[in-house]
């Protein structure tokens, strides 16, 4: 890792759950400093205790939401998403100008007790474009890791090989996913284009639910051609 950027602390808010630990587990391996949040303050340090202990080399520290994302310029949101609006209007008040969140969540209808292969429609267009609307002036919303095994993440014997597809409106804001993507060993991070794509983004992970529910697999997606 030679990016001054990556040197930073990055926050998790929903670093307890499975996506944002396994996560953890993977940004701290190359020395990323990782902040989980959670909104118990003790879930929050235990998750950094077993985090510490599975990655040693690794540097976590877990704090409540609302102080976790001080101080941090990259805030990845794994929270689900009957969790993701009240989150951020918890959050809205701590949120500063400047800051990207990397929003992960996806509207399946698992939230509203429905299939897991089915996703709940957002008048705004997508779970990555409510976000936005509910984030502070100056806040940027980038949507990324929609498509990537939570439970393979956490697997760190598994050599990951698939692509994570972002999407956001700033060239630069995508740089520094694409950056954090890259720091994973065997991501590769694919511009897809503005944040309104991301409304087909977050489609994908009720497809790929369904295809590991059919063939008994954790898949994931591989753009060819690049």
């Amino acid at each position: 890792m030679t990016s001054a950027s990556l040197t930073h602390p990055i926050c998790i808010v929903g670093g307890t759950g499975a996506l944002g630990f396994g996560l953890a587990l993977r940004l701290g391996q190359p020395g990323i400093p990782i902040v989980i949040g959670s909104r118990d303050g003790q879930r929050a340090r235990e998750a950094a205790r077993r985090a510490a202990d599975a990655v040693p080399s690794g540097h976590y520290v877990g704090l409540e939401n609302h102080e976790a994302v001080k101080d941090t310029d990259i805030i990845i949101l794994t929270v689900p998403f009957r969790n993701q609006s009240e989150t951020l209007t918890n959050l809205r008040q701590v949120l500063a100008p400047g800051q990207l969140i990397v929003d992960a969540t996806v509207p399946l209808a698992a939230a509203v007790s429905g299939r897991a292969t089915r996703t709940l429609g957002v008048w705004q267009g997508s779970a990555a474009q409510q976000a936005q609307e509910m984030t502070p002036e100056g806040v940027r919303v980038v949507s990324a890791f929609h498509t990537v095994s939570a439970t393979l993440l956490s697997d760190l014997e598994h050599e990951l090989d698939e692509d994570i597809l972002i999407c956001g409106d700033g060239k630069e804001d995508k740089a520094k996913v694409a950056e954090l993507v890259g720091a994973i060993r065997g991501l590769r991070a694919v511009d897809c284009g503005p944040l309104e794509m991301a409304r087909i983004v977050e489609q994908l992970t009720a497809l790929i639910i369904s295809i590991n529910v059919r063939n008994k697999v954790r898949a994931g997606i591989k753009i060819t051609g690049l």
